[in-house]
């Protein structure tokens, strides 16, 4: 098995074509199609079904997609990190976080690091913690800001707890209170049209547990949006959502009501892959996120954000 031949496998499995693929990789179509052949024998299984020119992937194949976007994944990593050593090239980060990081405390972090490492390339990938860990997981990412906890465990993650967070309901500021007391129980949410996240958020896994843990099934005025879609179909007046507390900053249009009986609570956790070493970058990436979330003050978090990671050295 050779790297090449697992280079052109995936662009395949990506085209299902064979043509098209030899024009991505810039390669004669019978070289690839020669290679292709070499790897199934030396798998000793078919990798694609080619009937009628309908190019699929065979069951083997499905095996070997995601172990071969790992190895390749792990290979430029580690033409990275060798450059990065001989001094060619000053390294890259590869994050994803969710939304309501992205808008809120993530931005300043990044922000710092970048001025302490102006040459690393910085690559945002923005998304529900789900997908993120999808993405973790097929070393797409480096590091991933996620919530815990998890429900993979292949591979399995090294994660380290940072905050702990309050959800809180959110409403139009332009329409009357959803409740009449300065908080809410989940028992009020039943028959409320709910705004509801697109699968692969855990808000969204959180909040129709919570609904169901309390004996009804929520009703759903929209469903299927990103954070900033949720939150302006709320102050559009659709209905209601349950989300973090700091994505309410600098929007006046919205209100926030917490939550009890139960609190609801989430904790956000820097992971990587435990299998995979991370990058002198990532590595500096880490220390300096730490750092910055462990030097916050009360004022900066706000009254539903508790810091529980230490600084590092």
């Amino acid at each position: 098995m050779q790297f090449q031949q697992l280079a052109y496998f995936l662009t395949v499995a990506e085209t299902r074509h064979f043509t098209r693929a030899a024009e991505v990789s810039r390669v004669a179509q019978p070289s690839l199609s020669k290679q292709i052949r070499n790897l199934e024998e030396d798998l000793g299984a078919p990798l694609f079904s080619r009937a009628r020119g309908n190019i699929t992937l065979t069951p083997a194949g499905e095996v070997l997609l995601p172990l071969a976007q790992r190895i390749i994944t792990d290979m430029q990593t580690a033409r990275r990190e060798i450059e990065e050593l001989a001094g060619m090239r000053r390294g890259r980060v590869r994050l994803g976080a969710t939304p309501s990081l992205c808008g809120g405390l993530l931005a300043d972090a990044l922000a710092g690091f970048h001025g302490s490492f102006p040459g690393v390339e910085l690559q945002i990938d923005e998304g529900g913690s789900r997908d993120l860990i999808r993405a973790l997981s097929k070393g797409e990412l480096d590091l991933a800001l996620i919530i815990l906890p998890l429900h993979s465990s292949d591979p399995v993650f090294v994660t380290t707890p940072l905050l702990r967070e309050s959800l809180v309901v959110v409403s139009s500021a332009n329409l009357p209170p959803p409740s009449e007391h300065v908080s809410m129980r989940i028992t009020e949410l039943r028959d409320r049209s709910l705004v509801m996240f697109r699968a692969g958020y855990d808000l969204r896994e959180a909040t129709l547990q919570a609904c169901r843990a309390a004996g009804f099934e929520p009703r759903l005025a929209v469903e299927g949006g990103e954070m900033d879609a949720v939150l302006r179909f709320v102050e559009a007046g659709l209905g209601i959502a349950v989300v973090p507390s700091m994505v309410l900053k600098n929007r006046p249009g919205l209100r926030g009501t917490p939550l009890i009986l139960p609190r609801l609570l989430r904790t956000v956790a820097l992971a990587h892959r435990k299998d995979v070493e991370p990058s002198h970058a990532a590595k500096a990436f880490r220390r300096h996120l730490m750092n910055h979330i462990s030097g916050l003050t009360r004022d900066e978090l706000g009254a539903d954000l508790e810091v529980i990671a230490a600084p590092e050295d």
